[in-house]
């Protein structure tokens, strides 16, 4: 029977259903309690509170006074519970009551352990007011890459302080998936060519700036280089269907809409020959290297996420000068149509990244150690 005492106390933003894997390993290994805020500014799937073990409570985060602070209802209490010893916290420092918790913490000896993007570049005087003392209170700090810690250690935080944990999908699933997978004939059927395939996964959003592959491919086109696009995810607009008509290179694109059939996706990622995401990347790059399928990706890794680290270049990807066609349309044509050994040595890499990384048994040891 497990302890009622020296529980984990995990309060979070919000419970998005890609963390589902690594929560549940949480719950299981280490006896955690979660709370979950009940909205956030994204339409990001909600996790299936019913397979979580140690699911407590959904909470109403509440906007301050039309400002962009937040206070989750209902969780300062838990601070001073006995069978708490150790708090996780999104390390969002908006959410005014994390800071609270994270004062009475540390005055009743407890643990505080901040989950965070950390620092992508250095902040404004004002970032620094709204950031830093939540980071201070805390005992850890848990961030999802190494360029972030990078830049706290330069902003004088001890690295002691700081644990990369990276980020994951539902990688056992997703292994499942792998091992099924084999070349097949899915994009010479609807293309009827046999050019290679460059494919993106996620929402068709302008801040993605699907446009630009497009753009390239057509610069490809004009030098004889020819490829076909395959786009997964649902659609905000009609921009590339109809540019891509106009400019009469529609039967090279295929806007096959969203799915969320892992052994599908697999099959598309896997039989593609490279992964382009010509704004921020996030997790598509982790998704894509799971298949053994490189990215492509900007160089601004300023205004990136986190996974742009599982891009190693000349390894798994490669990244293009940000805005700049000719720039991406050469990194593409450096990996359209590599000879079968090159291509599954790339594919070897890529799985090897995920596997030591990007996984939630490497992000559950990282959390055991830190407690």
């Amino acid at each position: 029977m497990k302890s009622e005492v020296s529980k984990i106390c995990c309060i979070f933003n919000y419970a998005p259903h890609y963390r589902s894997s690594i929560y549940q390993l949480m719950g299981e290994e280490l006896d955690c309690d979660f709370y979950f805020g009940d909205k956030v500014d994204s339409q990001i799937k909600k996790l299936n509170y019913e397979e979580l073990n140690g699911f407590q409570l959904e909470v109403e985060n509440i906007c301050i006074a039309n400002t962009f602070f937040i206070w989750q209802k209902n969780v300062l209490n838990l601070v001073f519970k006995s069978k708490y010893r150790t708090f996780i916290l999104t390390g969002d420092s908006r959410i005014l009551s994390n800071w609270m918790i994270a004062i009475c913490a540390r005055i009743l000896n407890k643990k505080v352990i901040i989950w965070t993007h950390g620092l992508q570049q250095q902040l404004t005087f004002r970032g620094k007011l709204i950031n830093y003392p939540l980071y201070f209170l805390s005992n850890k700090i848990l961030l999802y890459g190494n360029y972030a810690k990078k830049l706290m250690v330069a902003e004088g935080f001890n690295s002691k302080k700081l644990e990369v944990i990276y980020n994951s999908l539902n990688h056992g699933l997703q292994l499942e998936v792998r091992s099924k997978l084999v070349d097949s004939d899915i994009f010479h059927s609807y293309f009827e060519n046999n050019f290679p395939t460059i494919i993106y996964v996620g929402r068709l959003q302008s801040i993605k700036k699907i446009d630009l592959i497009v753009e390239a491919m057509k610069q490809l086109h004009l030098r004889n280089v020819f490829c076909n696009i395959v786009l997964v995810g649902e659609k905000t607009n009609d921009y590339i269907f109809n540019y891509s008509k106009n400019e009469n290179i529609e039967k090279y694109i295929w806007e096959f809409g969203p799915c969320y059939d892992e052994f599908k996706l697999g099959e598309l990622i896997y039989n593609s020959d490279v992964c382009v995401s010509p704004g921020n990347i996030g997790l598509t790059a982790v998704h894509s290297l799971s298949y053994g399928t490189p990215c492509i990706s900007n160089n601004n890794f300023k205004l990136q996420v986190p996974e742009f680290e599982a891009i190693e270049v000349g390894e798994t990807g490669d990244f293009f000068i940000e805005n700049n066609i000719n720039d991406l349309a050469l990194k593409i044509e450096k990996w359209l149509g590599l000879e079968k050994s090159q291509r599954e040595k790339i594919r070897e890499k890529a799985f090897a990244r995920i596997d030591q990384y990007y996984n939630p048994n490497y992000q559950l040891s990282v959390i055991k150690k830190v407690i």
